[in-house]
C-alpha cells in the first residue's frame, strides 16, 4: 500500500478499493500518513467527490481505525445527531426521554463549532459535571440509567480526529463526503442499532440552502444504512433559534423548564418528531404518532427529568439538580433587555449573527482550547412573525462586562430585521429515508 497511489486515484477520479481506504485510515490514526498526504487526500475528495460505495468504505475504515463498542443490553441502542444550529439543545432533552421510553442512548457528543453551540459545553454549564469519562464509566452509566452524554474517547475513530484537523486548515471542511464520514465514523463506533439525524437548514445552519441540506441528509442516510445502521433524517428549520435562548447555561435553563413544566414550543415539537422517528426505526414503536405520545408522557409523568437528574449526578453534578436548578446555574454579571429600535414585525433573525454574538461574549471559542463563560448569551429571544412596538424587549442580554454587553447588543440588533410582515416556514421541512 502507498499513500501516493490512493491520492493519485482520487485525483484522477478513480475509486480506491476498500482495502486501500482501510489502509489509509489506519495510516491517519498511526501517523504513517503525513499531514501533507492527508491534506492532498482531503482536497482530492473535496474536488472530485466519492461514490456512495466509496463513502461507505471510507466511513467504515475511519470507524474501524479505533475501538468499536458492542453492547449487551435489554433494549435497543440508539442515538440522535444534529448538524448544529442556534438554540439547539434537543440532545439534552431527547436522551432522557428516550431512556424513559425504554431505549439505551450512549450519546457521544461534541463541543461548540463555529457559530453553533456544543452539547458538551451546555451540559458542563451545570456545576461539577465532567463529560470526559472512560469507557467503563460510560458503559456503566448507559446500562444503569439508560443514557449517557459524554465526549468521544481518544481511541474512538482516531482517523477522523486527524483528518478533521487537516480539513480545518486546508479549506476542505465543506465536503459533503468528508462531513458524512466524519459524523458517522464516530456515531457508528458507538455500536448503534438505529440513528436519527437532525439536518438543519437556514440562516443559523452550516448548510444554509435547502438544496445543500438535502444533499447532506441524503448522503448521511444512504451511508449509514449502507454501513448497517438503520438511519433516517429530518431536515428542520434554522432560520431562527430553536429555543428562545442562545448560550450554554441559558439553554440548560430552557431544558429544565421543558423537563419540569413542559408546554408547547418549537423545541419540544422538534424533539418529539425526532424521537418518534427514532423509536419507529428501532422497532420500539410501529407508529410515529403513538411514539410521540409515549415520549410526551415521559415529560408529564416526571420519568424523563428523573433520568436526567440521575445522569447529572453520575457525571459529577449536583444530586436532584431539577429541584433547585435556578440557583445552581451560573449567572452573568450584566443582565439587561435589548429594546426594539422601531415598531413592526420580526421579519428576520440571522442565526449566524446571533451565534457569533454569543461566541464574542465568551460563550464560544474563537480558537481551539479556549475556556468559555457558560453564563453569557441571549434569552427570551423573540420569534419570527412576532409583532413588536418600539422599546419592547427583543431579547434579554447576559454578558460578563458592560463593554461586552454593548458589543453583544449591537450584534443582536444587526441580526434582527423588523419589517411589515414575515412568513416563517415549516419547522419540519422534510424527511429523508
Amino acid at each position: 500500500m502507498d499513500a501516493r497511489r490512493v491520492i493519485a486515484k482520487l485525483r484522477d477520479r478513480e475509486e480506491p478499493s476498500q482495502a486501500e481506504l482501510s489502509w489509509f485510515a489506519r495510516g491517519l490514526a498511526s501517523g504513517g500518513v503525513t499531514d501533507a498526504q492527508a491534506g492532498a487526500f482531503a482536497m482530492a475528495a473535496c474536488l472530485n467527490g466519492l461514490s456512495e460505495e466509496a463513502r461507505v468504505a471510507l466511513t467504515l475504515a475511519m470507524r474501524d481505525s479505533g475501538d468499536v463498542l458492542t453492547w449487551d443490553l435489554p433494549g435497543a441502542v440508539i442515538d440522535k445527531h444534529s448538524t448544529g444550529g442556534i438554540g439547539d439543545c434537543t440532545s439534552l432533552l431527547l436522551a432522557p426521554m428516550l431512556a424513559a421510553a425504554g431505549a439505551y442512548v450512549p450519546m457521544i457528543s461534541g463541543r461548540g463549532l463555529g457559530h453553533t453551540g456544543g452539547t458538551l459545553d451546555k451540559l458542563e454549564a451545570i456545576p461539577g459535571v465532567v463529560t470526559d469519562v472512560d469507557e467503563a464509566r460510560f458503559r456503566a452509566i448507559t446500562r444503569d440509567i439508560g443514557c449517557a452524554i459524554v465526549s468521544a474517547a481518544s481511541d474512538m475513530a482516531p482517523a477522523d480526529k486527524r483528518l478533521y484537523a487537516v480539513r480545518d486548515v486546508t479549506s476542505t471542511v465543506e465536503s459533503v463526503d468528508l462531513i458524512t464520514a466524519s459524523i458517522l465514523s464516530k456515531k457508528l463506533a458507538a455500536g448503534l442499532e438505529a440513528l436519527i439525524l437532525d439536518v438543519k437548514t437556514g440562516s443559523g445552519a452550516f448548510m444554509v440552502s435547502l438544496e445543500d441540506s438535502t444533499a447532506l441528509a441524503e448522503s448521511l442516510v444512504k451511508t449509514a444504512n449502507g454501513a448497517g445502521c438503520k438511519t433516517a433524517a429530518l431536515i428542520t428549520d434554522m432560520d431562527q433559534p430553536l429555543a428562545p435562548a442562545a448560550g450554554n447555561a441559558l439553554e440548560v435553563a430552557v431544558i429544565m423548564e421543558a423537563l419540569t413544566a413542559p408546554k408547547n414550543s418549537r423545541l419540544i415539537e422538534v424533539t418529539l418528531a425526532l424521537g418518534a422517528e427514532l423509536l419507529v426505526l428501532a422497532g420500539i414503536e410501529n407508529d410515529p404518532e403513538k411514539a410521540a405520545v409515549k415520549l410526551s408522557e415521559t415529560l408529564t409523568n416526571g420519568k424523563a427529568v428523573e433520568i436526567f437528574d440521575r445522569m447529572i449526578a453520575e457525571l459529577g453534578g449536583p444530586k436532584d439538580f431539577s429541584g433547585d436548578w435556578q440557583r445552581r446555574l451560573p449567572e452573568a454579571n450584566v443582565i439587561r433587555e435589548i429594546a426594539a429600535p422601531e415598531a413592526g414585525v420580526v421579519a428576520g433573525l440571522d442565526g449566524r449573527g446571533i451565534g457569533m454574538g454569543v461566541v464574542h461574549m465568551g460563550g464560544g471559542r474563537l480558537k481551539g482550547g479556549e475556556r468559555i463563560d457558560p453564563s453569557v448569551g441571549y434569552s427570551e429571544i423573540v420569534e419570527l412573525g412576532e409583532k413588536v412596538v418600539k422599546g419592547q424587549p427583543l431579547a434579554r442580554l447576559h454578558a460578563r462586562s458592560e463593554r461586552s454587553a454593548q458589543a453583544a447588543e449591537k450584534a443582536f440588533l444587526e441580526a434582527v430585521t423588523i419589517g411589515d410582515a414575515a412568513s416563517p416556514g415549516p419547522l419540519i421541512v422534510a424527511k429523508v429515508g
